[in-house]
Formats: C-alpha cells, structure tokens, sequence
C-alpha cells in the first residue's frame, strides 16, 4: 500500500520569522487537526462544520477541509483505490500541516479508512497537535442517511471500492475522542469535541474567554 513518492532535490527548507507561536498569541488558541474519520454517512462533515460554527463563534481562526470538496481540486486526479485513498490522506494531511503552522485549527471530514494511513498523518505533526476523532455510527444508520445513493448501489454491484460494503473500514484503536453521532443529538456532540480540545489546551474554557473579554 505504499505510495511511490518522488523525492525532490537541492531544495532548502526556508525558515519564517513570523513562527506559529507569533500567529497562535495573535488568534488566542493554538493551531491543531481535529481528524475526524467514519464511514460514508456518519456524520463526519455535519458535525466537523457543526464545531467550526462554535469555535467560529468564539472567535477561532478555522477551515474545514472536506472528503468531497478537495477531490474537486487537490485529489482530483485520485480514484478510490488502496493506493490512491493512500495518496490521498497523504495530501491532506500535508496540507492540514501547514494550516495548523498558520495557527489555525484546521478540522478535516474523511472516511480515511485506514488505520496506518491516520496514523501517518499523526506522525508528521508533534504530540498533541492531531486529535482523531471516531465518529461511531452503525453500518444500518449511515445507509439510512444515504443522500447520495452510494450504498444502494455498493449493495447492488454498481460501485466498487465502496467503504463498508466492498472495501474495509478500520476502527480507530487509539483514538483521542469517540462520539456517538448515530443516535447522540448534534449538540451534545459539538460539546464532546470541543471539552477535548479544551483539555489538551487547544482553546480556553468558555469562562477564561469571557474573563479575558472584562480585561479587554
């Protein structure tokens, strides 16, 4: 499953003088990737816009990077193969990288079925800057909410590769935060995520913005 990467050459990393820490003090958070992996239909990019809209409320700098919107652009030219699910993940998590140097907290909605793939994502960023989140939704539910039509034609041999019916999906085994989002109300599940990244220290307690606003 390893993609042949080419390796480029006489290249010199250039380095900034305006550094994450500089961008993290003028946002009032740190920057961060909020992972969030399930199946087709769990409800990984209702609930990641659902926490971008609270964390935009509380004047965070954020951007969503969603499964079906970068393969309009970045992903394009990658199909659903092991191999290019692979690529693809890769490329994302490059770029929610370089996001998160920005001091932004960068929430990415991908089935990214793979536990070796996720994990190289965490990999490239330092301890506590990548928080997976599992959303945990039954197979039954996520055909349920099938907007799109895509198990229907998985079940009936339309669609190959299809995640849960024809290729694999692996569970997180160590993940940072499991949410119920098959059954659990939307807002409940926003308060679950954003408790997490208050405790890895993240963003403040709403309390520590509201006492920062009276000194202001």
């Amino acid at each position: 499953m390893n993609a042949q990467l080419s390796v480029s050459t006489n290249v010199v990393w250039h380095r900034a003088t305006v550094t994450r820490a500089r961008r993290e003090a003028q946002n009032g958070h740190r920057g961060a990737i909020l992972w969030f992996t399930g199946l087709s239909g769990s409800g990984k990019s209702t609930l990641a816009h659902a926490v971008e809209e609270a964390l935009h409320h509380r004047g965070c700098r954020t951007f969503v990077l969603d499964g079906d919107n970068v393969r309009h652009g970045l992903c394009g030219d990658l199909g659903f193969s092991a191999q290019d699910r692979q690529e693809n993940i890769r490329r994302i998590g490059e770029m929610a990288k370089i996001f998160m140097e920005a001091g932004i907290i960068v929430l990415t909605a991908f089935i990214s079925p793979y536990c070796a793939d996720r994990e190289r994502v965490r990999g490239i960023v330092e301890r506590g800057d990548f928080i997976e989140i599992y959303c945990d939704t039954p197979i039954e539910i996520c055909e349920s909410r099938d907007v799109k039509g895509l198990y229907k034609k998985a079940r009936a041999g339309q669609l190959a590769e299809f995640t849960g019916i024809t290729s694999p999906y692996e569970i997180p085994e160590n993940c940072e935060l499991t949410v119920d989002t098959g059954t659990t109300e939307l807002g409940a599940c926003v308060r679950q995520v954003i408790d997490e990244m208050t405790q890895h220290g993240i963003i403040a307690t709403a309390n520590s913005n509201r006492e920062r606003g009276r000194k202001a």
